[in-house]
């Protein structure tokens, strides 16, 4: 077992586990939305001032697709360039909900983030997400002059979902030979195939009830993301399922104690080692999945945001 959770957590879990809330996983993907945006303004903190924030369209594969841009405030440098895909099971999210880490890491690691507002599942499941993002980063890579940005110094990054997208849009663009991307931050990204025996290992099984991200849940976004006919451990779909992870980018892994992904997390970074690529690790060991977004009530929230800026930083250095 990790370290016993944290108050603030503790708290968190209290509320999400009171008698009479509804989860999201018993009403409608729209119904969750809501929810998400609602529950991020109770317990999120307001980002940080940034020198600019911009709404725009940029080309994707099923026309205009959406993506918020940041911009620091002047620095000595042309700051280096982040693509950032939110988190929320493939099916709720959105630039409104990951507002306040873009602000974060754009004000503390002095970059442009480009964060994307890609379809979601069910009315787009699968490959939708993944073309969407992987649009959005070549649109970004070829425009360091509008967004103000050092194009050679690319990073991608995203949570849970976005953390999957984020591995999987760096292998294929290590496949498809660019964009050249020089680092990559996953916070608790979920990179396992889903099959007989998901929930039946591991920190899987020990945390899938009464953590926030239950068994119910995660097959409930399992259901909405991919279809049927699915080969779920494809490697668009489970990137720790992968065959080389060779030639990958450094990354920083980000994962936590009470996490049912957290072992998933943890066998990427392992893995990525193993294959040679420079991986820094870290299991925030007294939280749950989500944590990041509770800067208002999880301490640890604030601390994993600020490691993030600092190797984020250094490597775009």
């Amino acid at each position: 077992m990790p370290e016993p959770l944290d108050e603030g957590t503790r708290a968190v879990l209290e509320m999400l586990n009171a008698e009479g809330v509804v989860h999201m996983h018993e009403g409608t993907p729209e119904a969750a939305r809501e929810m998400m945006e609602t529950m991020v303004h109770l317990i999120d903190e307001p980002g940080p001032e940034v020198g600019s924030v911009e709404d725009s369209l940029v080309p994707g594969p099923a026309g205009e697709l959406p993506v918020r841009i940041y911009r620091p405030e002047g620095t000595d440098r042309t700051p280096g360039l982040l693509v950032f895909f939110h988190g929320g099971g493939f099916v709720i999210g959105s630039p409104n909900t990951h507002d306040t880490q873009c602000r974060y890491l754009c004000k503390h690691a002095a970059v442009v983030v480009v964060s994307v507002d890609y379809r979601l599942a069910p009315e787009h499941p699968h490959p939708a997400a993944v073309e969407d993002c992987y649009a959005a980063l070549l649109w970004a890579a070829n425009n360091g002059e509008l967004l103000g940005a050092d194009t050679a110094r690319l990073a991608v990054g995203g949570d849970s979902a976005g953390g999957n997208l984020t591995a999987v849009i760096t292998q294929q663009a290590r496949d498809k030979g660019g964009p050249a991307i020089i680092f990559q931050l996953l916070w608790y990204p979920s990179v396992s195939a889903k099959n007989e025996n998901t929930f039946e290992e591991g920190s899987m099984k020990e945390f899938s009830e009464g953590y926030f991200l239950d068994r119910p849940t995660m097959e409930w976004f399992y259901g909405h993301y991919i279809p049927e006919d699915t080969d779920t451990a494809d490697p668009r779909v489970a990137p720790l399922e992968a065959g080389d992870l060779a030639g990958l980018p450094p990354a920083f892994v980000l994962t936590a104690g009470y996490d049912p992904l957290r072992d998933g997390g943890r066998d990427y970074a392992r893995r990525m080692r193993e294959a040679g690529v420079a991986v820094d690790y870290n299991c925030y060991e007294t939280t749950i999945h989500g944590f990041i977004n509770m800067t208002k009530a999880v301490p640890v929230a604030t601390e994993a945001l600020a490691e993030s800026a600092r190797k984020l930083e250094a490597a775009l250095a």
